[in-house]
């Protein structure tokens, strides 16, 4: 009876996807004139496309010469609009020209589904006029970013706290960095707000409330180091940043040393995030193997996807000194049955100047037994040489790291995996 109930619900996934393929065969033909044109057609310069019309409830404006002057150009499949229903997350590939450098590949984004733009739309139309629907640029004017106005000097904590995850624990000094570092002015360097114009201060304010990520990408640059894609710029609802390289996923079943690498880069970039001189913590929420891209030359690991970043002062925690600011925290193990769980709470991760949340995040989610992706299990460091599963002390080590067994196991045990790795890394090269 059981074999009966698969064999059917196996004719009828056929049956389904034959059907799906059949329409979209049919709509190709149906539609070859239309297609053809949008091949075309450069709908990067197009301002109904960039959505330049929702500015200032927009992303930015540093970018849109550059777009409405034909130097971006979507990549072949791209400009196929019939194909957005399988784009669920608005990001597309695209090449820039520029005379100096040349043809480069870029990554442009709107940072959200369709869905969630319109959402974003209904939310300000709510909060002016209590109705869904509205003229949004009016709208604008009666809400709280519009009354963080010229008069206002600094962008302060208590007026953006909780904002996004990137300000659920705002200090002075990270607004300021957010400020001095905006990339959508062209008088960037002052922490003052009021130094901004209008439009530019509603830009950056509509960004932090809705999609922070990139602010996160300005603030900490990787011109400086810091392990993200580098910000290019904006138009309207679209913002391009660089292309790093395939995602981290496509290198799951890669050569045993080319992994032991890319763990080790993964383990080095939680100690970077939770350790360094600028005493910022910035704890990884979201952590998946399409969150990280890897250089196609320099092999090296990159955070492609940064909405979700929170952003803890460390020298206002040990200034405030909240309950038990000063005890480590340890993360607690999610062993749930679906892909990149994450168990923490914001509260303690803002008050707390010890944590091992990102070494839990990628330890869990992407190198341990733990890490499930898209139907597989084993993690990044799945399968090792026979040595080394004999030897014991990886699988004891991502274990620890994952779910530990003794008080402080994973700090220790994190310390030792990213010595481990290293040199593993090195016996390999």
């Amino acid at each position: 009876m059981l074999r009966l109930v698969s064999l059917k619900l196996g004719r009828l996934y056929r049956y389904v996807k034959l059907a799906v393929l059949g329409s979209l065969a049919a709509a190709l033909v149906l539609n070859t004139h239309s297609l053809l044109a949008s091949l075309q057609r450069n709908e990067l310069s197009e301002r109904r496309f960039l959505q330049l019309n929702k500015c200032p409830a927009c992303w930015g404006t540093s970018w849109c010469r550059k777009f409405l002057n034909g130097q971006l150009r979507l990549e072949s499949w791209g400009r196929l609009r019939l194909l957005d229903f399988f784009n669920v997350k608005n990001v597309y590939f695209a090449r820039y020209g520029e005379p100096r450098e040349g043809n480069r590949r870029v990554v442009l984004k709107r940072l959200g589904s369709a869905q969630e733009l319109a959402d974003i739309d209904t939310k300000i139309c709510r909060r002016a006029t209590g109705r869904g629907r509205c003229d949004l640029l009016q709208a604008l004017h009666a809400t709280e970013f519009a009354s963080l106005n010229g008069d206002v000097r600094l962008l302060t904590p208590d007026a953006v706290e909780g904002w996004s995850d990137l300000v659920h624990c705002p200090s002075q000094r990270l607004l300021d960095r957010l400020v001095r570092r905006y990339a959508e002015t062209k008088d960037s360097g002052s922490f003052l707000l009021r130094n901004l114009k209008d439009s530019e201060r509603m830009q950056l304010l509509i960004t932090l409330a809705f999609n922070p990520e990139p602010l996160v990408l300005q603030s900490f640059p990787s011109d400086e180091g810091w392990p993200f894609a580098k910000y290019l710029g904006a138009c309207g609802r679209m913002v391009a940043v660089n292309y790093v390289g395939e995602e981290l996923w496509s290198y799951f079943n890669a050569p045993w040393e080319k992994r032991v690498d890319l763990a080790w880069q993964l383990m080095e970039i939680a100690e970077q995030l939770t350790n360094n001189d600028f005493e910022f913590a910035l704890y990884l929420l979201d952590v998946s193997f399409d969150n990280f891209a890897v250089g196609p030359r320099d092999g090296k690991v990159i955070i492609v996807d940064a909405e979700n970043v929170l952003v803890a002062d460390k020298r206002l925690i040990r200034q405030n000194k909240p309950e038990n600011w000063d005890v480590w925290y340890e993360s607690k193990f999610d062993d749930c049955d679906k892909e990149a769980c994450l168990s923490f709470s914001k509260e303690i991760l803002c008050a707390r100047v010890t944590v091992d949340h990102n070494y839990y995040a990628i330890c869990q989610n992407l190198l341990s037994r733990h890490a499930t992706w898209r139907g597989t299990s084993g993690g990044l460091l799945h399968d090792p040489p026979a040595d080394i599963a004999k030897d014991g002390r990886l699988e004891a080590l991502l274990d620890e790291c994952a779910n530990p067994k003794k008080r402080y196991g994973r700090f220790q045990a994190a310390k030792e995996l990213r010595e481990y790795l290293a040199q593993l890394s090195n016996n390999v090269r």
